[in-house]
């Protein structure tokens, strides 16, 4: 029986919503493995739109979900709408969009929050003991999420992972083509691209997250 995925997305596009690479490799490794998937974003403003040729902030607002649907080519629903007992797990790609529009990870740091309908969301997956994948610097909602003492990875960024430890996060390092595991939590993580200098880096570690993830989801029935 196949297993079904929820998605969060964060926007469309690195340096202000979801990272796409990063996404589109989630979506595609959860095919292959003949998961059925279900994306979700929270209906909410993107904290900014930037101009991804440039770098530079654009005098523009734009909607997360609406973005989000760009990568789910519409198949995308308000997280509100989800229901953990419809799914057997979670994942979470990264890019700012998981700092800047799910989290205030981008500007407060450590004193971040998480967007209050995610963050209801991923606390019932943790609740329910259903496995979670977060990659990137999506990790750095994993302490609002499962509380003090999970243990996670960003990759080797010294400041970021500082940031997590103050947050109650323990930081594990991890190679851009691996994954750290928190048994207790089933939760999981990978830097994709943390780390990744190109894309089959980023799949490299992706693909063994959703594998490990959907593992996890077996271990339920044994």
């Amino acid at each position: 029986m196949s297993k079904k995925v929820a998605v969060i997305l964060s926007g469309c596009g690195v340096f202000d919503g979801a990272e796409i690479h990063e996404s589109v490799i989630t979506l595609l490794r959860l095919d292959q493995r003949g998961a059925q998937v279900q994306c979700f974003a929270p209906d909410i403003p993107q904290m900014h739109v930037l101009n991804h040729l440039t770098g530079e902030a654009m005098p523009e607002t734009r909607n997360v979900l609406v973005e989000s649907a760009r990568i789910a080519r519409g198949q995308v629903k308000d997280v509100r709408e989800a229901n953990v007992d419809d799914f057997d797990a979670l994942i979470i790609p990264g890019g700012f969009g998981a700092a800047k529009n799910l989290s205030s990870f981008a500007t407060e740091g450590a004193a971040c929050s998480v967007q209050a309908d995610v963050l209801a969301l991923a606390e019932a997956f943790a609740e329910a003991g259903k496995p979670v994948g977060l990659m990137c610097i999506a990790p750095a909602m994993a302490a609002k999420i499962y509380g003090p003492g999970v243990t996670c990875t960003i990759g080797n960024d010294a400041d970021t992972a500082a940031a997590l430890g103050k947050m109650g996060a323990t930081h594990a390092e991890c190679a851009v083509d691996d994954i750290i595991e928190d048994p207790a939590r089933k939760l999981v993580t990978t830097p994709a691209y943390m780390l990744a200098q190109s894309i089959s880096q980023a799949a490299s570690g992706i693909n063994k997250l959703v594998d490990r993830v959907l593992e996890l989801t077996h271990q339920d029935q044994q």
